[in-house]
């Protein structure tokens, strides 16, 4: 059975984006840039809630006429192939190899964790990656500290869930100023 692993990058304050919702402070150096390749390549498929999906498909497709970073030109066409999922309540289809589940969250991560041909990757976002973590969902959490301060009250973890037991499997330092939590459940 595959894993789902969060992949989520924070604050140092642990928010996921600014108090306006930026998310222009994430440091892509060519470390973490090859790390966050290799990871995806890897990965059988991705998945978001609903608002990281619609700001993914915003750039994605057309990334490489966008921006001339490094990280974007190699991870643009991996995204593009790359089976997703996205879990909403409100969407009923979505482009670009993209299959939305919208029914009970628990059978619908349970149905694709059976049935997935390697790992599911689950990005960013906070409202999703919290009911997951409430429900014991997630197996790895893989939260990449960047060293910027956001305030603000978006945080990837749920205040109110249950204590949930972790075992650290590495830490690690990319390009100087990321630092890589790599944790599994349990």
């Amino acid at each position: 059975m595959a894993d789902l692993i969060f992949m989520v990058h924070t604050s140092l304050d642990g928010c996921v984006e600014g108090p306006a919702g930026e998310f222009d402070w994430p440091q892509m150096g060519p470390e973490l840039s090859g790390y966050s390749h290799e990871l995806s390549e890897r990965a059988a498929m991705f998945a978001y809630g609903r608002r990281v999906w619609e700001m993914m498909a915003s750039y994605w497709p057309d990334a490489e006429s966008i921006s001339d970073h490094p990280h974007d030109i190699a991870f643009a066409p991996v995204w593009r192939k790359k089976p997703k999922l996205v879990f909403s309540r409100t969407l009923t289809s979505a482009e670009w190899g993209t299959e939305v589940a919208n029914g009970d969250l628990t059978e619908e991560v349970a149905a694709r964790k059976a049935a997935a041909g390697g790992d599911i990757v689950m990005m960013g976002g906070h409202v999703l990656a919290a009911e997951m973590g409430r429900r014991g969902l997630i197996d790895e959490y893989q939260v990449f500290v960047h060293p910027v301060v956001l305030g603000g009250d978006k945080r990837p973890f749920a205040p109110d869930a249950d204590r949930i037991g972790l075992t650290l499997l590495e830490t690690r330092t990319f390009d100087g100023a990321v630092v890589l939590l790599r944790y599994r459940k349990g």
